[in-house]
């Protein structure tokens, strides 16, 4: 099936999606705020954490269900479909690089699904507060 957009219409529809201050990073970030949970954004630290406590060498990361081929949410796309295979398999990649690097060098990492987020912050806030324990 075609796109139904021309590409400079598509182009302009991807550039729209946002990879920081997503709704569910936001909403994580308030919460934690509102707990007295204190962290950092815009870390220099490998993987680029979207949230990090650098005291207790905490790096919390955000992952997109689509982005980051959730388990339960990931639908392959049926348009490109070689294309979007690659590049989700290499952003899965990356992610687990990344959480080598930072566990070698002494953090703890702690990757959120945004469904979990969405449907039971309380327990995301549990994980990390005993990530910081």
């Amino acid at each position: 099936m075609p796109d139904a957009l021309s590409p400079s219409q598509r182009s302009y529809c991807m550039s729209r999606i946002r990879g920081k201050n997503t709704k569910p990073e936001a909403s994580l970030r308030k919460s934690l705020w509102s707990k007295g949970l204190r962290y950092r954004l815009n870390y220099k630290v490998t993987g680029k954490p979207d949230l990090v406590f650098p005291g207790k060498r905490v790096a919390i990361f955000v992952d997109g269900c689509f982005w980051h081929r959730c388990p339960v949410h990931y639908i392959p796309p049926k348009n490109r479909a070689e294309f979007w295979e690659n590049k989700i398999q290499a952003n899965v990649e990356r992610d687990k690089r990344n959480n080598d690097l930072l566990e070698s060098a002494g953090w703890t990492v702690v990757r959120l699904w945004e469904h979990e987020i969405k449907e039971d912050i309380e327990a995301c806030i549990v994980q990390i507060e005993d990530a910081l324990k």
